[in-house]
């Protein structure tokens, strides 16, 4: 801005406190700054105020008060100022602005506005390109010793007693502690910094791992008592904690990942990299998933179960510190994005005092924050999308698992073929992963949700009327039907993809571990009712009711998302701006 030389003479003269005639002697203009503050008794003696701005002043000639007291013939209590300018140095001001101004209009008007071919790739390019990668990379190293340790502690003990009740206790309380402790572990995520919080539930997840994989050597070493004296025994109720812990642990560092971090590194604006982002970490999950159980599987064929269990501890200490070292790199190459704000002092200051107040009040807490995170969960603005979510974990026979392991087996159907069925369902999750991808393009995130979700309801249609005719009890139909649900899995999982992107755009960054968390323990308390169901029905005539409840849910998960879609709310166009849709 050009510098104005002006010259002033500032007199000072005696005015009635409700005089207001120094407005009008000081012209307004450009690089001048007028403020006048209103009049009243308590500031009688505060008169206006000039403000200048990059101008050089000259001060001629100052007069008292006591010099212009004749001329004037009024007075008040304390002395105002007033200023005389000349006003060619106002021009020449006026006319310099006006032609910064023309050139800033012009620069704005000759920005480049990207294409839609530009806009589209731009949309595709992660934000962070060298974070992502190495935040795949920890999650490869994370994965493989999780899902590695999913199959083989039920492996192990299944070796120490042949009932299935040790294992399905420690399934139950497994539940509970993520029905129970989810919301609250969110709560604490969300209070402290990313990177602390993750590498502090990595570590405690292992330590985990580690006990449980102590307290089944152990188990393995001492002789064999009856079921009611094992479920008694020390070592198992720590084995119990420890594998509570350790599943709380990789629920919420899977939250943090799929809700909070992938978010951060791909780009909330790109839908298509986030969507890429999210197949990607689902196809690690699945082929972590098919690796781990492999190599354990393999193991334990040729090895006695405690030197698989040493192999799988082995594995855990030696990837720890491989994935610890990624995250931090993750942060490092993405320029900090990872590193959440500190929160402000008043937020500090409440979270401390709580501390402070309940310190000795564990369960008030612990309420307090189930509470919180119920409140959050139904206040979420995408709540029909995980609603459609949760339904589908009622099904529990309709998908690969134990209970339609247990029922094929009574079946007589050959293991090979029980096994080849688990195998497909799994790829063919992998499959979805590339899939999702190719829907979100071609329709936009939320279509290819609903699109997810009627295939599989359609495939299950068919696949429960095949099961119904009752020509199940033959080879061909039976093999139809797990086709047909084999086919389902794309759907399922292509929804699980494209599900987790609604839910990471309409749930904000601070609240996405408290929410994540409640909404995995509304899942495991589906699977649970349904988990009861299956154990009053437990005769394999009823399966056939079983796969009606199942199919119901999957319909209801459809019904519900097509609903939401269908009639959008502001809020909803507003999150979704960049959906075809709207």
């Amino acid at each position: 801005m050009a510098i104005a030389t002006a010259t002033l003479s500032l007199h000072f003269c005696k005015f009635p406190p409700s005089s207001s005639s120094i407005r009008h002697r000081i012209p307004s203009g450009p690089g001048f700054n007028l403020y006048y503050p209103p009049a009243s008794h308590r500031f009688a003696c505060v008169g206006p105020k000039c403000s200048l701005t990059d101008t050089d002043v000259h001060l001629d000639h100052v007069s008292t008060d006591e010099d212009e007291a004749q001329g004037r013939g009024s007075s008040v209590d304390c002395p105002v100022p007033f200023v005389k300018l000349k006003t060619d140095i106002l021009e020449t001001e006026s006319l310099n602005l006006l032609a910064e101004a023309t050139f800033v209009d012009t620069l704005l008007t000759a920005l480049p506005v990207l294409s839609e071919e530009e806009q589209h790739a731009l949309s595709a390019t992660p934000a962070h390109p060298a974070g992502l990668h190495a935040f795949y990379a920890s999650c490869i190293a994370a994965n493989v010793v999780e899902q590695l340790w999913n199959f083989a502690w039920p492996s192990a003990i299944a070796l120490i007693h042949p009932s299935l009740l040790p294992v399905a206790v420690m399934g139950f309380f497994t539940k509970v502690a993520i029905i129970v402790g989810g919301p609250l572990v969110g709560k604490v995520m969300d209070h402290f910094p990313r990177m602390s919080a993750y590498n502090c539930l990595t570590i405690v997840q292992a330590a985990a791992q580690l006990l449980s994989a102590t307290m089944i050597i152990h188990a393995h070493s001492v002789r064999p008592t009856s079921l009611s004296n094992l479920l008694l025994r020390p070592w198992f109720v720590l084995l119990v904690s420890a594998g509570a812990i350790e599943r709380l642990c990789g629920v919420a560092l899977g939250v943090a990942n799929e809700r909070d971090w992938v978010v951060l590194l791909a780009g909330m604006n790109r839908p298509i990299a986030l969507a890429q982002a999210n197949a990607v970490l689902n196809r690690i999950d699945l082929l972590c998933e098919i690796a781990g159980a492999l190599l354990f599987g393999f193991l334990l064929s040729k090895f006695h179960p405690v030197i698989c269990l040493k192999f799988a501890s082995g594995l855990m200490m030696g990837l720890l510190p491989v994935t610890i070292v990624f995250t931090y790199l993750a942060n490092k190459l993405s320029t900090g994005v990872l590193d959440r704000p500190k929160p402000s002092q008043t937020c500090c200051r409440a979270f401390s005092e709580d501390s402070a107040t309940d310190a000795n009040n564990i369960v008030f807490k612990g309420l307090e924050a189930i509470k919180l995170g119920w409140k959050e969960y139904l206040g979420q603005p995408v709540l029909p999308a995980s609603l459609a979510w949760v339904l589908l974990y009622f099904n529990v026979v309709l998908t690969p698992g134990s209970l339609l392991t247990a029922f094929l087996t009574q079946r007589g159907l050959h293991p090979s073929i029980i096994g080849g069925f688990s195998g497909m369902c799994a790829f063919m999750g992998v499959a979805a992963t590339f899939v999702s991808s190719t829907l979100v393009k071609q329709f936009g995130i939320l279509k290819a949700g609903a699109v997810g979700l009627v295939f599989q309801a359609l495939l299950l249609c068919v696949a429960v009327a095949v099961y119904l005719s009752g020509s199940i009890s033959h080879q061909s139909p039976l093999l139809t039907f797990l086709f047909l649900i084999i086919l389902s899995r794309l759907g399922h999982m292509s929804y699980d993809v494209v599900g987790a992107q609604i839910l990471q755009t309409g749930i904000p960054s601070s609240k996405a571990n408290l929410i994540g968390t409640t909404e995995i323990a509304v899942a495991s308390l589906a699977e649970s009712i349904m988990l009861g169901v299956a154990i009053i029905a437990n005769d394999p005539s009823h399966f056939g009711c079983l796969a009606l409840l199942s199919l119901l849910s999957v319909l209801g998960a459809a019904w519900m998302f097509c609903r939401w879609m269908l009639n959008p709310t502001d809020e909803q166009k507003s999150l979704f701006s960049y959906d075809p849709q709207f």
